[in-house]
């Protein structure tokens, strides 16, 4: 990638964070200015549970981006899997019409197997516009890692240029906000030696990714 597609990157990814941010940061916002104006004790202490949950979801999130997006400073080569699970747990709290279900079989992920699980538990869970079921599962097979994320629904809501970008042949012109987190997967997954693939159809959608586990990836 030269300079100017890291940049551009970079740039995409800022923004998809920024919008993902706006809604709970823009919360606290407008319950601080509801708090400066209200004198009811009743009012006064729906705001503040207001501005509790706002809080948590910004946090949430912004903890979300750090290990999905970020270098993830703080944590070692590896994380265990309990950190992963918490921050998909985090994203589908306001998500009650969304169950999840678990198949890890690893103690741990190096920090680039969890960017693809990350990434891809988001890119799931947007898909499932009108609720369903999110699977999430790793193992150790034939000296690889594989990671699986199923999403069943109803609806799923799947841009294609997603799926360019998860496969590698997105055209640097539908590079965007939306399409940024999935590119980025399908560079660190080329990078170590291993590959996305993906498939969908009316109800169901599956991400897949396979990392060769001699780069110590997983374990």
């Amino acid at each position: 990638m030269n300079d100017k597609n890291s940049i551009d990157l970079a740039a995409m990814l800022c923004s998809r964070l920024c919008h993902d941010m706006l809604s709970p940061v823009g919360a606290l916002s407008n319950g601080l200015e509801l708090l400066a104006l209200e004198t009811d004790d009743e009012m006064r202490e729906n705001v503040m549970g207001l501005l509790e949950q706002s809080a948590r979801t910004s946090t949430s999130k912004l903890k979300f981006f750090r290990l999905a997006f970020g270098a993830a400073g703080g944590f070692g080569d590896r994380v265990d899997m309990a950190e992963p699970k918490s921050l998909i747990e985090a994203l589908l709290v306001d998500k009650g019409n969304i169950t999840v279900n678990w198949a890890l079989d690893v103690a741990n992920l190096g920090k680039p197997a969890v960017k693809v699980l990350l990434n891809f538990a988001q890119i799931a869970i947007d898909a499932l516009v009108r609720g369903g079921t999110l699977d999430v599962g790793a193992e150790i097979r034939d000296g690889n890692c594989e990671i699986v994320v199923r999403a069943a629904g109803p609806k799923i809501g799947f841009d294609d240029t997603i799926g360019k970008a998860l496969d590698g042949s997105l055209d640097p012109a539908e590079l965007s906000s939306r399409t940024a987190a999935a590119h980025m997967i399908a560079l660190l997954a080329e990078q170590h030696g291993g590959g996305l693939q993906f498939a969908r159809d009316e109800g169901t959608l599956v991400l897949g990714a396979f990392m060769p586990e001699s780069e110590g990836l997983i374990g």
